[in-house]
């Protein structure tokens, strides 16, 4: 009897693991991203952010990161919005070179939605409207809540998406940041945002 018993004990907390795993969500996956300027690594959360998540992993499986490249900085010298300034590193596919590459937009996951805030080290989707996002991504420097959800950078109010953060290559993250942006800049972008020289963005690889 006690020998049935602690079977049913041990089946019952076997079944009571089984669901706290189910509970929990898909693991964060881990990426590799490849640069001229050095590794940054990242962890993406699909429980948290799963439209955006699978979005930018379609694109690091199918190769379409290739020819991929940081382009863009804002710090405090280059950010004419003191209201609500900004410090990221933008890259992605140049749309008008490798149109073939480009998917078709996502839905908008807002920082309500995913519970992911702006802060250091995060990576986020760069959008148009809100519906927009495609392969441009930046990645964050310090507090920049003001990219979250009800946050004052972008007039919409619904922020932009963010799907992960960077666990090792930050120093790679600052040294981008820092390089020399006085290049040509094409409409959207603020003058003395667009690198001299694009940091090329070599592999981009789960781990």
């Amino acid at each position: 009897m006690k020998l049935v018993r602690r079977t049913a004990l041990g089946a019952a907390f076997g079944l009571m693991l089984c669901g706290a795993a189910w509970a929990a969500g898909p693991a964060p996956v881990a990426v590799e991203m490849t640069t001229d300027a050095g590794v940054v690594e990242l962890e993406l959360y699909p429980d948290k952010a799963p439209v955006t998540t699978a979005n930018f992993l379609r694109y690091v499986d199918e190769g379409r990161y290739a020819g991929a490249q940081f382009y863009r900085v804002v710090r405090a010298d280059t950010d004419p919005n003191l209201k609500a300034p900004i410090q990221v590193i933008q890259g992605g596919i140049d749309s008008d070179a490798h149109r073939g590459q480009m998917l078709a937009p996502i839905a908008h996951e807002t920082t309500g939605q995913t519970g992911i805030s702006h802060t250091d080290g995060v990576i986020s989707m760069a959008r148009d409207g809100p519906g927009t996002a495609t392969s441009e991504f930046f990645i964050t420097l310090g507090d920049n809540t003001s990219l979250d959800q009800g946050g004052a950078r972008n007039p919409d109010g619904v922020g932009y998406a963010a799907f992960g953060r960077v666990t090792k290559g930050m120093d790679v993250v600052r040294a981008i940041q820092a390089m020399p942006s006085n290049a040509p800049t094409p409409e959207p972008f603020v003058r003395g945002q667009i690198l001299e020289k694009p940091v090329q963005i070599l592999s981009v690889k789960r781990k």
